[in-house]
């Protein structure tokens, strides 16, 4: 299993929307690096939920429960896209500003590569977010 972290904005895409969806397709992504980070998720990995723009945290944890789709949104057929499922609500979220407070946490894809909607997150990077939410 891999672990992943993708954002949306909240006001667009928000935790309670997917929870509220009980699945949904996480699709729009227009970013090569992102693109190959979906293309190589597989069905069970995990991915925190963040909140870009609006708050900058990790609110959730959700599940890949379909991988390797062609993004619906896209008439090109050239971008990825998977099915997500909420998983855990974290009962606290992490920031941006408290993964960047974390020595351990400067070679994290959230960090070095700021833009990036869909990154990969290493293991010990996830134990430690993980530890961090209190879980």
């Amino acid at each position: 299993m891999r672990y992943w972290l993708m954002k949306s904005e909240p006001d667009v895409y928000g935790w309670d929307e997917l929870e509220k969806q009980g699945e949904g397709v996480w699709d729009g992504v227009r970013n090569h690096l992102a693109k190959n980070n979906l293309a190589a998720m597989e069905v069970g990995d995990q991915a925190f939920f963040y909140h870009s723009n609006i708050g900058r945290e990790i609110v959730g944890i959700v599940e890949i429960s379909e991988a390797g789709m062609t993004d619906p949104t896209d008439e090109s057929g050239k971008w990825a896209a998977v099915r997500v499922k909420p998983k855990t609500k974290l009962p606290n979220t992490v920031t941006l500003k408290q993964v960047k407070a974390e020595p351990r946490l400067a070679e994290m894809q959230l960090v070095k590569l700021s833009r990036l909607s869909v990154c990969e997150v290493m293991p010990d990077e996830w134990s430690m977010i993980l530890e961090m939410a209190g879980i």
